[in-house]
Parts: C-alpha cells; structure tokens; sequence
C-alpha cells in the first residue's frame, strides 16, 4: 500500500518535555514525514496552529498553561482534523473523554 500521499501532510507536534518532542519529531523524520512544526505549550500550539494550518496533530495532554483536552477543542474550532493523544494519564475516564471530543 502506497502511503507516501501521507508523509506530505502538515503535522503538528506538541509536548511541554523537550526530549521527548525531539525524539517523536525524529522518528517521525525518519520515517520520512517532513512537514513537522512544533510547540512546547498550548498557546504556542494555537498560534502555530493558526499559521501553520496542520492537517494532523499529535497533542501531549498535560501541558503547563492548558488543562486537559481543552487545546483540542481550540484547535478543532481552528479546522477540522484527526488529533492523536500522546499522554501519561491510564484512567479510563480520561479516555473516554477524549474520545468522546
């Protein structure tokens, strides 16, 4: 299955911990995804958003200056895509609320 159509999407990457957004922005890369911005805050992320017009993002949902899922909401009001969850929390609640934004 040819795939290569989605390696030129615009891909949003946002998590407050440095190395860890290195290291997700990097195999993203070596998997030849090139169109990666990324913020380290949920008011960098809007902003970047709003510039930038991701047509995917992948959210870390613990972020100093947002709480919880409430980014999402934000940048789904911007445009509508897929978001991806990268998060610590386990609790099924947190998941189904996630899933049911």
């Amino acid at each position: 299955m040819d795939i290569s159509y989605l390696k030129q999407k615009r891909i949003l990457l946002v998590d407050d911990e440095p190395e860890l957004l290195d290291m997700v922005a990097s195999i993203l890369k070596e998997y030849d995804f090139e169109n990666i911005q990324t913020a380290q805050k949920a008011k960098e992320a809007v902003s970047v958003a709003k510039e930038y017009s991701p047509e995917l993002a992948i959210l870390d949902v613990m972020l100093p200056d947002g709480d919880d899922f409430s980014l999402m909401k934000i940048l789904k009001e911007q445009k509508d895509y897929p978001i991806l969850f990268l998060t610590a929390k386990g609790e099924d609640e947190n998941k189904l609320e996630g899933l049911g934004l």
